[in-house]
């Protein structure tokens, strides 16, 4: 006879479906009763169309379409005028586009989330859809193909495409753009690292290179292992700007490279090399403006720390649990005697228990001289609770999580939350922008090009387009769109609709010609 099964019924889970959703909800309201708030959710509409006529649709189009393309022709005059200063190394007799024409063109690819050179073709010269590119933006006379930014990318000075980037986010600095958004009045600055692309090829000679073994190998003996395979890789060390309201702005780029290696000790480029040349751009452009650098673990170092107050910079840097164990000793030793540096904070559905030291004595040694120097630094640890539905089940369990930085200036009960709740703790900025660039459309692991030069142009252009993107994304023109279609769907809506018949030669003229100002919200 068959054992009865314990699997339960369909019945039984639309029980207990309801029972978790009302245990939520109970869960939320004991919450709000105690002061507690659960950070908003954004999703999507899981609506039909809001739309009821052909009309209404091609109204939403046309407002969508313009509010989006007005940050564009924004950024358009301050992006033209350093773009016109790049030399153009081409024959004279055989330029056919303007160089300022190839760059808008390669802009607006990545803008437009094309995901490769051939689809930029393909889609961009439709008839309509260039028509419509050409009233909107009287520099585009002809849309060119896209091997011929390539080739004229393998010829210039690609850095230059990155000081236009810097130049239109110099522009909206002086203009007071963000000034609602600074941490401790200093502009929060996030740098991380990821991989572009990997092969198992050498295809160029500024490749990264790594030795890899699979799980065979291993379990070979050592006799019959064979030489672990070898993988060219390509890494980039990126900054953002990352503000408290979510907004994260590219803005540097250091691409990795073997020749920027130590050659001496066989030792090829890395993030710590690359951050100082990164640090080294970043303070040569923006020699006065005060910033806040948000780091992690890895930049948990003396010779780190020291380069960022030779250059006037304020740091929030996270400290691990395993690492510098000499702080880690001199928190334990003053916790006690400063024990009233503690604050308990409520923060969305969080409470948070923070306690910091002041004027810890850090030792290191100079790794060019050797020399024993001593930083003053200040530690701050936050540990918090929040009560959630355990998964598949009524049962309210409590999480913990447990966070410590260093901190270049001195806390207090003011500036705690600050400094680590709205400035350390955005850090994880740069890493959504990551998976942003990587899997929304941007394309970041795409190679474009297999030279060197021309890959690294097509990468800034990239960060480019993607920050005029997040400039729209954060106007006020725009929620409204992004709250019913998202993102990428309120891009994808433009795209569509530059692509189609939605216009009519009155409103092209329209868009083109009104004032043009970024409101963000």
């Amino acid at each position: 006879m068959r054992k009865r099964s314990r699997r339960p019924g369909r019945e039984a889970i639309k029980e207990q479906r309801k029972a978790r959703k009302k245990a939520q909800q109970e869960l939320r309201q004991r919450q709000k009763a105690q002061g507690l708030c659960a950070p908003p959710r954004s999703t999507l509409s899981n609506g039909k169309s809001p739309y009821k006529t052909v009309e209404e649709e091609r109204s939403a189009r046309v407002d969508a379409t313009g509010q989006q393309l007005k940050v564009y022709r924004a950024m358009l005059p301050v992006l033209l005028k350093r773009l016109s200063k790049i030399p153009d190394l081409r024959q004279p007799r055989k330029v056919r586009h303007k160089l300022t024409v190839l760059m808008i063109y390669g802009i607006l690819c990545f803008a437009f989330q094309m995901t490769s050179r051939r689809e930029a073709n393909r889609k961009m010269t439709l008839p309509q859809f260039e028509a419509n590119l050409r009233l909107l933006f009287p520099d585009l006379d002809q849309l060119p193909h896209n091997d011929t930014l390539g080739r004229l990318l393998s010829r210039m000075d690609v850095a230059e495409i990155e000081h236009a980037h810097l130049d239109m986010l110099e522009h909206l600095i002086r203009n007071k753009k963000f000034k609602r958004f600074l941490i401790a009045g200093c502009y929060p600055v996030a740098i991380d690292g990821s991989q572009k692309f990997v092969r198992d090829e050498l295809w160029d000679a500024e490749c990264l290179e790594r030795k890899v073994s699979s799980k065979k190998d291993e379990n070979k003996n050592q006799e019959q292992a064979s030489e672990p395979a070898k993988q060219y890789y390509v890494n980039v060390l990126e900054s953002c700007l990352a503000f408290q309201n979510g907004m994260v702005i590219p803005l540097l780029s250091e691409v990795l490279s073997f020749k920027q290696g130590d050659s001496q000790r066989d030792k090829q480029d890395c993030e710590q090399r690359a951050f100082k040349r990164l640090a080294q751009r970043l303070k040569k452009r923006f020699s006065h403006l005060p910033i806040m650098v948000l780091l992690d673990g890895l930049y948990a170092n003396g010779p780190v720390m020291e380069f960022c107050r030779k250059n006037n910079w304020d740091f929030m840097i996270v400290l691990k649990d395993d690492s510098l164990p000499k702080i880690w000793e001199e928190i334990n030793g003053l916790k006690g005697l400063q024990s009233e540096n503690r604050f308990h904070h409520k923060w969305g559905n969080r409470c948070q228990k923070f306690q910091w030291v002041k004027d810890i004595d850090y030792d290191y040694a100079d790794p060019l001289t050797g020399k024993k120097k001593t930083l003053k630094l200040h530690a701050v640890i936050c540990e918090e609770s929040w009560e959630e539905i355990a998964p598949g089940s009524t049962q309210v369990v409590v999480k913990t999580a447990r966070h410590a930085w260093l901190s270049d200036q001195p806390l207090n009960r003011s500036n705690v939350h600050e400094r680590c709740n709205l400035g350390a703790r955005h850090r994880w900025g740069i890493e959504a922008g990551f998976l942003v660039e990587k899997h929304q459309g941007y394309q970041y692991e795409h190679c474009f090009s297999y030279d060197w030069q021309t890959m690294r142009g097509y990468h800034y252009l990239m960060r480019l387009g993607h920050a005029l993107n997040v400039l729209a994304r954060y106007s006020y023109a725009l929620a409204k769109h992004i709250r019913h279609h998202g993102v990428r769907g309120v891009i994808a809506f433009v795209r569509d609709t530059l692509a189609g018949w939605w216009f009519s030669a009155q409103e092209l003229a329209r868009i083109a010609t009104e004032p043009c100002q970024i409101r963000l919200e």
